[in-house]
Formats: C-alpha cells, structure tokens, sequence
C-alpha cells in the first residue's frame, strides 16, 4: 500500500470519530486532518492544533519526570518506597519499588481497578471530582486497602501506582509535580501546546470531552473526570507535540541515551504479543521491538500516539469521544503493519 492508498483508507474510516490525526511515514507527513466537532453547544469544529485530553496516555510523562530524577542521582529504579513517602498506617509491602510502579507490577490497591471497574465516572459519586487538585487528594481513595499481591508477582495496570509516581517526583525535587513535568518535559523539548490544566480553567483550542448519556444525549465530561490532571492521567496534548515528544524521547533528548533505553526496555508482558516499559506499551514479535505506544481512555477521552520501530512510522490519533480513538487507530496500526511486512 502507497501513501496515497493509507491516506484513502484512513480517510475512508472516520466516521462517527471527532479528534485529530497526524501520520508520518518516517520521511514526511501523510495526512494530518482534524474531524467533528470540538464544542457542541457552539458548533465549533476540531482543527489539527486542537488540544485534546489523554487520560493515561500522560502516564509516560510521569514515567520521564521519574527518570529524569534517576538520572540526577536523586533516585534508583529499585529504591524501595517507604524510602521517597510515608506508608506506615498503610498494609503495603516494605518491598515495592520504583520499578515496581512504573511498570504496574507493585500489588499496590488501585482506586480504580480495571480488572474488576468500568466506569470511571462513578468514582465522583462520593468524592467530589472538584476537591481533587493534587496527587496526594488521591491517597484517601486506596491507601486503607490492602495489597492485591506481592510486588514483582505479575502485571496488573495501575493508576494508584502513578499516583504514587507523581507524590515521590514532589517529595524527590521538591516541586509541585505539574510544575516538574512541564519544565523538565513539555518545555525541554518544545511542547507548547501541552500542559496539565483545570477543566474549569482550559486554554484556547481545547476540545470539551463528550460521551453519551443512557438517553442518546450527548453531555460533556466535566464531572466524569478530576477537575485538575494528575500523574496517571489527564494531561492536554496535541497531535504535533506528540510527534515532537517521541522524536525527543528516542533520540535521547530528554534523557540520556542508557536512560532512555532502560525507559523503553520491555520488562513485564502483559500477553503474549504487548509488554511494558516505563509508562510505555511495547509491541514486541520474537524478541524484536515492533511499536511503542501509549493509548487513554476517560469518559469524553481517547487518545492512541505510535512509533513504529521499523519504518520511523509515527500515528497520533487524539479524540474528544470516549473511545473515539480505539477503532480508527487499531485500523491505522493494520494498515501501517501491513506495509511493515513488505
């Protein structure tokens, strides 16, 4: 399949998605175009500098802050946690370490475990989404719970993990964690258009995050979601700054060059075929690295961001549609895996 052919079929299975889509084919971009509708009241429609949620997409963010830490020698991937925050009055193991939690394999409680949860909004039906405005307003939602298993048992995906990422960055360098990540990540490597942002409070060209309710209406997100992002989600981004950020992560100019390949190491799989690194989902075929990728999804918030290792291949699928990304960025990945293959 030539470029003109992808650009088609991409074209072709748009529909019902708003978002933006940027493709690069590793020399050039292919297609970058913008669907639907940003703001529903106003009929305002989605461009292709559109800022869109991430939900945990951003988690690799929290992932780079915590290597950038290392790198300074402020921490190690196995300094233990009870080492960087308090957990006494907490049954959590003495055992669990950085690596640990950025690799979901800690056994630490999850406030929202999605091995047994669906719907994440139903978390604000007790705790109000406006009282949250830091990782540590978190802590009261899982840190009465007990262990789900023993640290470096397996791998289970989880937020409260990176919550607990985005507390040490804070008690580490000794900043807000927002302030931290958008220094030392989105304006290390010109990021303009990222940031973590109050939903009552979003900057120009920010779309409103959208799903349907149990009548057919369409209502936005803002009380499905915390009303500030956090460490293992809800981040603004764009499809240009996230080609800016891969570009910036694999040639080592964020960290250093055995940082970042440590970062993008496929330490634990999740099935056969995916596996994770720090804050990042590896496709892996016999050993041999094929995609990174980090995907999100919220009420209101899809988000699918790609790079192909063998063609330099890069796919930034951004929606303001709960799974809006998944369908049309699975169809991109068939496609882009298919000219892979010859």
């Amino acid at each position: 399949m030539n470029v003109f052919e992808l650009t088609m079929e991409i074209e072709g299975n748009h529909a019902s998605f708003a978002g933006s889509i940027l493709v690069h084919d590793g020399e050039q971009t292919v297609l970058q175009q913008a669907y639907g509708l940003a703001n529903r009241s106003e009929q305002m429609a989605n461009q292709v500098d559109t800022r869109y949620g991430m939900a945990s997409g951003c988690k690799i963010f929290t992932a780079v802050a915590i290597c950038k830490l290392v790198e300074r020698g402020l921490l190690t991937f196995e300094t233990p946690l009870h080492t960087c925050m308090d957990i006494s009055g907490t049954s959590w193991s003495q055992e669990i370490t950085i690596h640990h939690l950025l690799t979901h394999s800690s056994g630490v409680p999850d406030y929202f475990d999605e091995e047994y949860m669906t719907d994440y909004s139903e978390l604000w039906q007790t705790t109000p989404m406006y009282t949250i405005l830091s990782p540590r307003d978190m802590l009261p939602l899982f840190q009465d719970q007990p262990m789900k298993f023993n640290p470096g048992e397996r791998f289970s995906y989880n937020n409260s993990g990176y919550i607990l990422l985005g507390i040490i960055v804070e008690n580490v360098s000794g900043m807000p964690f927002h302030a931290f990540v958008t220094q030392h990540v989105f304006e290390a490597c010109g990021m303009r258009d990222s940031g973590y942002y109050r939903l009552d409070q979003l900057p120009e060209r920010t779309a409103t995050g959208y799903m349907l309710d149990k009548e057919g209406a369409w209502r936005t997100n803002m009380y499905s979601i915390p009303i500030m992002s956090l460490p293992d989600g809800g981040a603004f981004t764009t499809t240009a700054d996230m080609d800016i950020f891969w570009t910036s992560l694999v040639n080592n100019r964020l960290l250093t060059e055995e940082i970042t390949r440590t970062m993008l190491t496929p330490f634990v799989k999740s099935s056969e075929y995916v596996s994770y690194g720090y804050g990042v989902w590896i496709n892996t075929v016999d050993n041999e690295v094929i995609k990174y990728y980090v995907m999100g999804c919220d009420p209101g918030v899809g988000l699918i961001s790609s790079l192909y290792m063998k063609t330099k291949a890069r796919v930034h699928v951004l929606s303001n549609l709960t799974n809006g990304a998944s369908k049309l960025g699975h169809r991109i990945n068939e496609l882009l895996f298919q000219v892979s293959k010859r």
